[in-house]
């Protein structure tokens, strides 16, 4: 689950649903020599992760001898484009990681497994039945969710205090953010935080403090231009003073921590996703730590838990069991939850996160402090992103650079937006 800017979907729907049934396309899974399986897992994520998740495979393999794993991972936006590449070439993974925004599109492309077709070897009690309802389209179930996340504003320790600007509270607003990113730079000459103008997740937040939500529940906009315009205004009114990152930073975004404002040492704090933000240990040596994502002027707050990533099986696995089984284990199994620990961030089955939460350690007991923090005070998760989503977040990106390099005004951006993005969810 990103926290930053994204390159779209580079295939549509339809031609992932025509290439899914075409004799040429090939399929995913191959057969090792000895007979052994062969499946292909890819990911995206930080070195931690990445670390943590090669330990868990291992003993995956360890308890299934006849099965050999290959493995990829990347930064988000590099995943994301190979994957839908391999997608579109019916090439997809025996196992892929993928976004809550990714499902809908690859589910209706014909790309994902009907998971409910292997309960013998995917058990999924254990799963609050919410949360795994958001891996179904149509009532098919495509995607099992994998941890259980949600956004931050994740910084600096030693520079906030040092900076002498009030620590972010539990009850903050926009206002009151927006206060503490001016006092930010001003103190430390820098700007406060990375410019959340870019972020369609950010944007939905705030939305949500306004009552308003980001798609209907019948896949429309859930807002107008005058609402996007009052983000973008309100954006690029802290940009414009330097109390945010300036447009040559925010365009290097790429999904990674490693390229944002916080972790290059250019700003205090970041707007991120609770696991991803451990990535920024390895940058920011004297420590980071997590704050909620401001609330709306009365209070209402926009942040939710969600899925922060899913499991998929390829519908042109050749081994759909084996990968169920791999499926299964990275959830399920409490050996590989002690291996994983908060990587992904919490663990969805309840009776490991129950289990584990008390004995996490370092950062990953931070988020589970953190979640824990806020349990019974969100509202309940929107319903997963129509597919158009996909591309549409390349959209909100790309309109929000022509606002930050001053090309066009917050309202001109926003008509040009909501234009295509309406033209993009009736396609």
């Amino acid at each position: 689950m990103p926290g930053h800017r994204t390159k779209g979907f580079c295939a549509s729907a339809a031609a992932l649903a025509l290439c899914a049934v075409l004799a040429g396309c090939g399929g995913s899974g191959e057969s090792a020599g000895g007979g052994k399986v062969v499946l292909r897992y890819t990911w995206w994520g930080n070195p931690d992760r990445a670390e943590r998740t090669e330990q868990a495979v291992a003993l995956f393999e360890k308890q299934h001898p006849d099965i050999d794993v290959t493995t990829s991972f990347s930064g988000y936006d590099a995943y994301k484009q190979k994957l839908a590449t391999q997608a579109a070439g019916g090439d997809a993974p025996d196992v892929m990681q993928l976004d809550y925004r990714q499902i809908d599109q690859y589910a209706s492309g014909g790309v994902l497994l009907d998971l409910a077709k292997q309960k013998s070897a995917l058990r999924t009690s254990e799963i609050d039945q919410g949360l795994l309802a958001t891996g179904r389209v149509d009532g098919l179930q495509y995607a099992i969710p994998q941890g259980q996340g949600t956004e931050t504003v994740v910084y600096d320790v030693e520079a906030w205090k040092k900076s002498g600007v009030p620590l972010p509270g539990e009850s903050w607003t926009w206002s009151r953010w927006a206060e503490a990113m001016r006092a930010l730079a001003k103190k430390t000459g820098r700007p406060g935080g990375t410019d959340p103008g870019q972020s369609e997740d950010a944007f939905e937040v705030w939305l949500r403090g306004q009552g308003k939500s980001l798609y209907t529940k019948d896949g429309g906009l859930g807002f107008t231009a005058d609402d996007l315009t009052r983000w973008w205004t309100f954006t690029d009114r802290l940009r414009r003073e330097g109390a945010v990152s300036p447009a040559e930073q925010t365009t290097q975004l790429d999904g990674s921590v490693e390229n944002t404002p916080l972790g290059r040492g250019k700003a205090t704090s970041d707007v991120n996703w609770d696991a991803p933000a451990s990535g920024y240990l390895a940058l920011v040596p004297t420590g980071v730590a997590l704050a909620p994502m401001p609330s709306g002027e009365d209070g209402a707050p926009g942040q939710y838990f969600k899925p922060s990533m899913f499991l998929g099986v390829s519908a042109n696995t050749g081994h759909p069991k084996e990968a169920a089984q791999l499926v299964d284990f990275m959830i399920n199994d409490r050996q590989a939850a002690k291996i994983l620990g908060a990587s992904r961030s919490m663990p969805v089955n309840e009776i490991i996160r129950d289990e584990i939460g008390p004995r996490l350690t370092d950062f990953d007991k931070t988020i589970a402090d953190f979640q824990e923090s806020l349990d019974g005070k969100l509202e309940d998760p929107p319903q997963a992103p129509p597919s158009g989503d996909n591309a549409l977040q390349s959209t909100f990106q790309r309109d929000y650079d022509q606002v930050s390099y001053e090309r066009m005004s917050p309202r001109e951006a926003a008509e040009n937006y909501v234009t295509e993005a309406k033209a993009e969810l009736r396609s």
